[in-house]
């Protein structure tokens, strides 16, 4: 139903135009041919509605994958930046924190999960090449 109403709202000027089509073909055409091309536009606009989903499905997945990197790449530019400032304090339970001004990472030593906190919000990630050179570097400024 959700593919229906963004349907509806993004192609709106396609189903009047179907719809001013189709009162035209009712008042010229006076033949079975009419029906015909009624027909034609009706299912074409059916077809074309019930895909539409699809085409969101699409448009989220590129988007989200856009936003995904862009995150990454902002947080390693952020990494690289504050690295010097970074302050590494190792917890009772054996893990770690690593804090700067707009960042904050936890993790567990020869652990591949780190939960970071950036600007306000908060990521549970694996933690990657960048990540590991940033934890090292850090660990040696002490």
């Amino acid at each position: 139903m959700d593919q229906w109403s963004a349907f509806l709202q993004d192609k709106w000027i396609l189903i009047v135009a179907a719809l001013v089509v189709l009162f035209l073909v009712m008042k010229l055409v006076k033949t079975f041919v009419k029906w015909v091309i009624v027909l034609v536009v009706i299912a074409f606009i059916a077809y074309y509605g019930s895909t539409y989903a699809g085409k969101i499905g699409e448009l989220k997945t590129t988007l989200g994958s856009a936003l995904a990197g862009e995150a990454k790449q902002q947080f390693t530019n952020a990494i690289a930046g504050e690295a010097k400032d970074a302050k590494y304090t190792p917890n009772a339970d054996g893990s770690y924190t690593i804090s700067t001004k707009n960042i904050t990472l936890q993790g567990k030593p020869g652990s591949n999960d780190a939960h970071i906190t950036i600007m306000g919000q908060s990521y549970d990630v694996k933690i990657s090449a960048a990540i590991q050179k940033f934890i090292d570097q850090v660990k040696q400024n002490k």
